[in-house]
C-alpha cells in the first residue's frame, strides 16, 4: 500500500501552508502529495481565499525533492487541453519527473458562474474529458505533426517542446462514479483508476466493473493502478482524537451540529486511534486499494501528518 496525504485548500489555507503540509508530509515518508483544484470556498464560509492548485504545485516542486505532486482533480472546463499540457510538462520539468495528472468532468456550478467559467451539461462534460485525454496522450506521445479533430478542439501539426520528464508521460488517473462511460474512459486512457468511498461493497463492485471495461478493450486490468481517497482523523488516543473532531467542526463551521456532522459524514471517513486505522487500512488492501489518498481534515495540524508517518506508514 501507498500513501498520498490530500489537502482541500480552497478552505482558505495559504500557500506557505500548503507548503509546510507538503514538506512535512515528505519527512513522515509520503509517497504524494495531492491538492484539490477549486476556487470557491467550501464547506463552511464561502468567501475564504483560496490559490490556484497548479501554480501552488509549481511552487512546491521547487520546495520539495521526494514527494510526488497532483492535484485530485483538475475539472477539464478550467483549461484548454493544449495549456494544460504545457503546464503540467512545466512543472514536471520543475519538479524532476515527479507530476501526476488527475482529471474529472467538474462539478461545482456556482464555481465556474462566479469566475465565468463555461458549465455545459454533464454529457457534454464528459465528452470533453475523453477528448482531452486524447489530446495529452497525442502532444505527449505521438511524433511531430499530430493533429486531432474532436467537436470541441482541433490540433493542426502538433510541434510539443519539451515532451515531459517522465516518459511517456506523467502517471493520469482517472476517477468517476462507475458510470459505463465513466468506466471506458479510464480503462482506455488511466493509468490508474481513484473511488472516493469507503462502502466495501461499492469498491469491490466497481473495480470489477473497470476489470470488465479494461477486459472489454483487450486491456490487462492489473495494468491500472487502484486508488482510493478517503478522509482521515487520526489522534494517539481518545482525548487527542476528541481535539481534532472539534477543530474539524470548527474549521467547517458546523460546531453548532456538533457529533451530529461528523455521524452523517463518519462513512466517508476512517477515524480513530492508530489500531482502529491500521485495520481500516489492511480492510481496503484486500479490497485491492494499491493507494490511499489521505484527506486531511485538519491541514494545519501537522503533528497528524507525524502520527500517520509514525504509526501507518513505517508500519506497512
Amino acid at each position: 500500500m501507498h500513501f498520498a496525504i490530500m489537502l482541500e485548500p480552497q478552505q482558505g489555507i495559504t500557500y506557505a501552508e500548503q507548503l509546510a503540509v507538503a514538506q512535512r508530509a515528505e519527512a513522515a515518508g509520503f509517497e504524494s502529495f495531492f491538492r484539490s483544484d477549486h476556487y470557491q470556498s467550501f464547506p463552511g464560509p464561502q468567501d475564504l481565499p483560496t490559490t490556484d492548485a497548479w501554480t501552488v504545485l509549481a511552487g512546491i516542486a521547487r520546495e520539495t525533492s521526494t514527494i510526488r505532486l497532483g492535484a485530485l482533480v483538475s475539472p477539464v472546463t478550467y483549461r484548454l487541453p493544449g495549456p494544460f499540457a504545457k503546464i503540467v510538462t512545466t512543472v514536471d520539468e520543475m519538479s524532476g519527473g515527479r507530476v501526476e495528472v488527475a482529471l474529472g468532468t467538474g462539478w461545482h456550478e456556482l464555481e465556474h458562474a462566479r469566475l465565468g467559467i463555461p458549465f455545459p451539461p454533464v454529457a457534454e462534460r464528459a465528452e470533453m474529458l475523453e477528448e482531452t485525454l486524447a489530446i495529452l496522450h497525442g502532444l505527449w506521445e505521438e511524433p511531430d505533426g499530430w493533429s486531432s479533430d474532436g467537436p470541441h478542439w482541433r490540433v493542426v501539426d502538433a510541434l510539443f517542446r519539451p515532451k515531459p520528464v517522465q516518459r511517456p508521460h506523467p502517471p493520469i488517473l482517472v476517477g468517476g462514479g462507475g458510470t459505463p462511460r465513466g468506466l471506458r474512459i479510464a480503462a482506455r486512457y488511466a493509468d490508474e483508476f481513484n473511488i472516493t468511498d469507503t462502502d466495501r461493497g461499492v469498491i469491490a463492485k466497481r473495480y470489477a466493473a473497470l476489470d470488465d471495461a479494461c477486459r472489454a478493450i483487450g486491456r490487462d486490468p492489473a495494468s491500472i493502478r487502484r486508488s482510493a481517497m478517503i478522509g482521515v482523523l487520526v489522534g494517539r488516543d481518545a482525548a487527542e482524537l476528541a481535539q481534532r473532531r472539534a477543530a474539524l467542526l470548527t474549521s467547517f463551521d458546523t460546531a453548532a451540529e456538533g457529533e451530529a456532522w461528523i455521524a452523517r459524514h463518519e462513512t466517508h471517513l476512517i477515524t480513530g486511534t492508530p489500531d482502529h486505522f491500521r485495520a481500516q487500512v489492511a480492510e481496503l488492501k484486500a479490497l485491492g486499494v494499491q493507494r490511499l489518498m489521505l484527506q486531511d481534515l485538519v491541514p494545519r495540524d501537522l503533528a497528524m501528518i507525524d502520527l500517520l508517518g509514525r504509526e501507518l506508514i513505517a508500519r506497512a
